[in-house]
């Protein structure tokens, strides 16, 4: 009977061992949580606002990334507006890209408390280099981004963001 409780409590430490080393290489590799800080994403992500990152997401144009802030310690989440190579026009707050229009309804909450002649954006104009990306937060106003940081280096991104999952009646896959 010794013997048999013996082989279940190894048995129980290989388990946990195992389950912790996959939790770690899970974390490390492949999908982080994240505890949002601050405004700049307002009204997408609020501030104490609970995401999960993945590591391993190809970058596309309007998603939103976690990535080492140049000259500071902390990590910023902003949109990606512009890829390597593109041409970004902010023009009388309508976003092009390459000349094309894109509608940014996600900044639309934002956009309704700017008083009638006034902007949310600034105008720009940017062509993004070989291995940057162009990032704006969605409070266009209380975001420290690529205006006032310039590009941020691909290798400076941490993950995409993929899920929310506090407060709980946010949960789910951001837009």
């Amino acid at each position: 009977m010794k013997e048999k409780s013996k082989r279940e409590l190894i048995s129980w430490i290989q388990s946990l061992a195992v389950a912790f080393v996959i939790a770690i290489v899970i974390r490390q590799f492949l999908f982080t949580p994240v505890i949002v800080s601050g405004q700049s994403m307002e009204p997408t992500f609020e501030n104490a606002n609970k995401i999960v990152i993945s590591k391993i997401h190809k970058i596309n144009r309007f998603d939103m990334i976690v990535f080492h802030a140049p000259n500071s310690e902390e990590d910023f989440i902003k949109r990606v507006i512009g890829l390597p190579g593109d041409v970004v026009v902010m023009k009388d707050d309508k976003l092009s890209i390459n000349g094309v229009e894109y509608e940014e309804d996600y900044i639309q909450a934002n956009k309704e408390k700017v008083f009638e002649g006034q902007k949310l954006t600034q105008d720009f104009t940017v062509e993004v280099p070989e291995g940057h990306l162009y990032v704006l937060g969605d409070n266009r106003r209380h975001s420290t981004d690529s205006r006032e940081l310039g590009v941020i280096d691909e290798k400076s991104v941490v993950g995409a963001v993929t899920f929310k999952f506090y407060p709980l009646r946010d949960i789910g896959i951001p837009k």
